[in-house]
């Protein structure tokens, strides 16, 4: 059986479905077109699954510092509480995240930009979730998981680790030289590793970042790899 790895990307999100060494990237648009590709068993999204209402993920936490050696904690944004799906404002999110939260926090430029993703996934996961989605990052993958990757995606020195890196694993050339025309190369090396995160969440061999605890929907709040 197949799994699938997710990593969003401006024109909707990447997937690379792996099954033994063979990776076929994707050019997925929707949360639909993710959930509908066939007979795969995991999927491993980077993106946030479980949200708190009130504060930081202890996953976030957890995973920040994991990384902070390696120079690549900023690599984690911390996820907004779920009061900011309710709007695509700015400003307005930034309102209801200070009313939420003890102290006060705001999400960042950055982290807002993802809500709507974050929003299409969570009603695509249904109540109860879907258990065969999982929260993965491809950070922890590439620096913890995988090993032999010190330096920045998107250099010159970084590429060639992650792909020497996903190589041990996946036939990951072959699958880049037929990649959906205009997927980037950062989006596509990263929906690999997510799905390689993802056949050891299949395989039963994964480690995970997080306290355990499910959100309000009973999303759990942890990330995986």
């Amino acid at each position: 059986m197949a799994v699938l790895g997710v990593d969003g990307w401006q024109l909707g999100w990447v997937g690379a479905r792996l099954e033994g060494r063979a990776v076929q990237l994707l050019d997925l648009r929707t949360v639909a077109d993710v959930l509908a590709v066939p007979d795969v068993e995991v999927i491993g999204i980077d993106m946030p699954i479980g949200l708190s209402e009130d504060g930081v993920r202890r996953c976030d936490v957890d995973a920040r510092e994991l990384l902070r050696s390696f120079g690549a904690a900023s690599s984690v944004f911390p996820a907004p509480v779920r009061a900011v799906l309710a709007t695509d404002d700015y400003a307005e999110a930034r309102r209801l995240s200070r009313a939420a939260t003890t102290p006060p926090r705001a999400p960042s430029a950055q982290t807002f930009q993802l809500v709507r993703s974050i929003r299409a996934l969570d009603d695509a996961l249904g109540d109860p979730p879907t258990e065969r989605v999982v929260e993965v990052h491809p950070e922890l993958a590439f620096r913890i998981g995988l090993t032999g990757v010190p330096d920045r995606k998107g250099t010159a020195r970084g590429t060639l680790q992650r792909l020497a890196a996903l190589r041990t694993g996946m036939d990951v050339e072959a699958a880049l030289a037929e990649a959906p025309v205009g997927v980037p190369m950062v989006d596509a090396l990263d929906a690999c590793a997510a799905a390689w995160s993802a056949q050891r969440i299949a395989d039963g061999t994964a480690e995970c970042v997080g306290d355990g605890t499910r959100d309000s929907r009973g999303r759990p709040m942890r990330i995986c790899w």
